[in-house]
């Protein structure tokens, strides 16, 4: 029997610093309830669903900013959410800032059942930008500031296949997606806040679709799996953010995109039997992977250059002087 889902990518526009987290949650239920009467099984919320992206700001105590974080999933703010799941039998993923019990501070993202279950939990991994204050820059990026990082991508029984989750920068990594891919990974949530504005190097702002695609592309074809990317858009404290939300097909096609900054929902049937097309052929795992020369990736973190490669370039430096 062919195994389908219908997944919802819901879009949500900016959040702005004095919008409530009850004006969130109204907004989320509205695209859960569209998604409901398009027929959806799940459907999914950005990065940072519930307040605007607070890292953006510096604050010289965290303590500052502990309105931005849930302390309890669900909490009395947050439960009117996973009721309507319940009622309407809607499964959701979210992405929201986390403080737990014992002081640590997460940047998060849940997967919760049509029973309104949580069934999946992850911690972002690549945690993206700076951590000290850089008052220069237009606004800040503080994640490694305000998050300390996840330690793992894992999967989750759901939805009748194998679901996993990532959030953000993690979608440019292809470690994310073969991690996942390794653990039979037919379906990756992936909710994000991109500033189309990038300070580090402002050329790179007219590649951030291209970019945003090419990545959330690649990672479903070269690992067999849907991938559904979902945005945080618009101007938000007059930053803007990317949209583009899109949902991925095993192929590597796109199957709905998003076509404003708002809040919007897009929909496609996702059959995850389409992913054994690719994991069983042309990305054969078991068959076609070489891991005893890829040891590089596990052991090594920053580039290094061997010693014989740096020499040749020094003697032909040398070379060229003397000429």
């Amino acid at each position: 029997m062919t195994r389908t889902i219908t997944i919802g990518a819901a879009q949500v526009g900016p959040i702005q610093l004095a919008d409530t987290r009850s004006m969130v949650v109204e907004r989320l239920i509205v695209l859960l309830r569209e998604g409901a009467e398009a027929g959806c099984d799940l459907v999914v919320f950005p990065e940072l669903t519930l307040t605007t992206f607070f890292p953006r700001w510096w604050v010289d105590d965290l303590a500052e900013a502990d309105r931005f974080y849930e302390t309890e999933m669900p909490g009395p703010e947050t439960q009117p959410l996973f009721d309507e799941a319940r009622r309407l039998g809607v499964g959701f993923h979210l992405g929201y800032a986390e403080l737990t019990p014992d002081g640590h501070r997460y940047n998060t993202a849940i997967l919760v059942e049509r029973d309104g279950t949580i069934v999946g939990r992850y911690r972002k991994v690549h945690l993206p930008g700076h951590e000290d204050h850089e008052p220069w820059r237009a606004f800040q990026h503080l994640e490694r500031y305000y998050f300390e990082a996840g330690d793992g991508f894992d999967v989750h029984g759901a939805f009748g296949g194998v679901v996993g989750m990532a959030i953000c920068n993690d979608r440019r990594w292809p470690e994310t997606y073969r991690v996942l891919g390794l653990q039979g990974c037919e379906l990756a949530l992936i909710g994000y806040n991109t500033p189309i504005h990038y300070a580090p190097d402002p050329d790179q702002d007219r590649l951030q679709g291209f970019h945003n695609g090419l990545v959330l592309q690649s990672g479903a074809y070269q690992n067999g799996m849907w991938v559904v990317g979902v945005a945080k858009a618009g101007c938000e404290e007059g930053c803007d953010l990317l949209g583009e939300s899109a949902i991925i097909a095993p192929s590597g096609e796109v199957r709905a995109v998003t076509a404003t900054v708002g809040d919007e929902l897009v929909v496609a049937t996702a059959d995850l039997d389409l992913c054994a097309n690719f994991k069983e052929t042309l990305f054969d795992f078991d068959r076609y992977r070489r891991p005893e020369v890829y040891e590089r990736i596990t052991t090594q973190r920053g580039p290094e250059v061997p010693a014989h490669v740096q020499a040749a370039l020094a003697a032909a430096e040398n070379r060229e002087d003397r000429s």
